[in-house]
C-alpha cells in the first residue's frame, strides 16, 4: 500500500530553512522514526505533515494530498501526539479523551453512543478507567501521556504523529507508551512517523530511521544504516559505540572521556 508520501518538501520560519527538501516515503502500516540533533528540523517537519506550519512541496497519505483537506476531515486523516500538550484546567479524563472524537461530532450535536464505545474501549485498553473522572492536571506525566494518546486514538486516524512522545517520561513509563503504540500499531494498521532523541530507544521500535541534519536527511534506512558510529560522530559530534542488543536491535553507548566536538 503506498502510505505516506513526502515529496520535496521545505519548510521556511523567520527567513530560515527549517526544512530543506525532504523527499520520504512510509509504507503503509510501518513505524519511521525520524532522529538527529537539536534544531535539524524534527519537529517541523512532524508540523508539516500535520498541517500546522505552510510547506512547499507535497505530502500525501494513501494518494490524497493532506494539504487539501478540510480541518475536520484532516482531523480523522491525521493525529498528533505533540511534544508538550496543554493540561486544560479542572477537564476530566473522559473529557479530555472524548476531544478526540470531535471530527465526527456534527455541529452543535453531541457525542453518540458510538463515541463513547470507542472512548471506553481506549480507557479500558490505555489502563485509564480508574482516572476517568480525575482531573488532568492531577495526573503524574505517565498517565497524562497515556490520556493524551488516548485522544489521538480515538481520531480513529490511519496516521500517527508522535513528537518526543516520552521526553518527560521515565525509562519505565517510555518502554510502556512505545509498546502502547506498537500494539495499536498492530491492532489498527497505523503508519506511524515519530521524532524521537534516544537512538537506542529509536533502533528498538521503529522499523527503519530518517537521521536529519540542519532540515535535510543525510541517510535512512534500517537501524544499521542509519545508527553507525561514523554517522552518529560526524553529525551529532559525539563518540559512541553501537552494539548489537542480543534481545534484537542495537545498544549506542557513549564513550566516557571523549569531549563532544561540533559536529559539521
Amino acid at each position: 500500500m503506498t502510505g505516506l508520501t513526502i515529496d520535496q518538501v521545505g519548510v521556511t520560519l523567520l527567513g530560515r530553512q527549517v526544512v530543506d527538501d525532504v523527499t520520504l516515503t512510509v509504507p503503509a502500516g510501518h513505524w519511521v522514526t525520524v532522529v538527529g540533533p537539536n534544531g535539524a528540523g524534527k519537529s517541523t517537519l512532524l508540523r508539516a505533515v500535520a498541517g500546522a506550519v505552510a510547506h512547499e512541496g507535497r505530502i500525501e497519505l494513501e494518494g490524497v494530498r493532506l494539504a487539501g483537506l478540510r480541518s475536520r476531515q484532516r482531523a480523522r486523516t491525521v493525529a498528533v501526539v505533540p511534544q508538550e500538550p496543554a493540561r486544560p484546567e479542572g477537564m476530566a479524563v473522559v473529557d479530555y479523551v472524548l476531544l478526540g472524537r470531535t471530527p465526527y461530532v456534527p455541529y452543535l450535536g453531541i457525542e453518540s453512543a458510538a463515541d463513547l464505545a470507542v472512548v471506553g474501549d481506549l480507557l479500558d485498553t490505555l489502563e485509564l478507567r480508574e482516572f476517568a473522572e480525575r482531573p488532568v492536571t492531577s495526573l503524574s506525566s505517565g498517565e497524562f501521556q497515556r490520556t493524551v494518546l488516548a485522544r489521538a486514538l480515538a481520531q480513529e486516524a490511519p496516521l500517527l504523529l508522535l513528537d518526543e512522545p516520552t521526553s518527560a517520561l521515565d525509562l519505565g513509563h517510555a518502554q510502556q507508551v512505545l509498546e502502547l503504540v506498537d500494539e495499536m500499531r498492530s491492532q489498527r494498521g497505523l503508519t506511524v512517523v515519530s521524532a524521537l532523541h534516544d537512538l537506542t530507544t529509536a533502533g528498538q521500535f521503529a522499523d527503519s530511521l530518517v537521521l536529519l541534519v540542519a532540515g535535510a536527511v543525510v541517510a535512512e534506512g534500517p537501524a544499521p544504516e542509519v545508527l553507525t558510529e561514523e554517522l552518529i560522530a560526524a553529525h551529532y559530534g559525539a563518540r559512541v559505540r553501537v552494539v548489537d542488543d542480543p534481545g534484537g536491535g542495537l545498544v549506542v553507548i557513549p564513550m566516557r572521556g571523549h569531549a563532544r566536538q561540533d559536529a559539521p
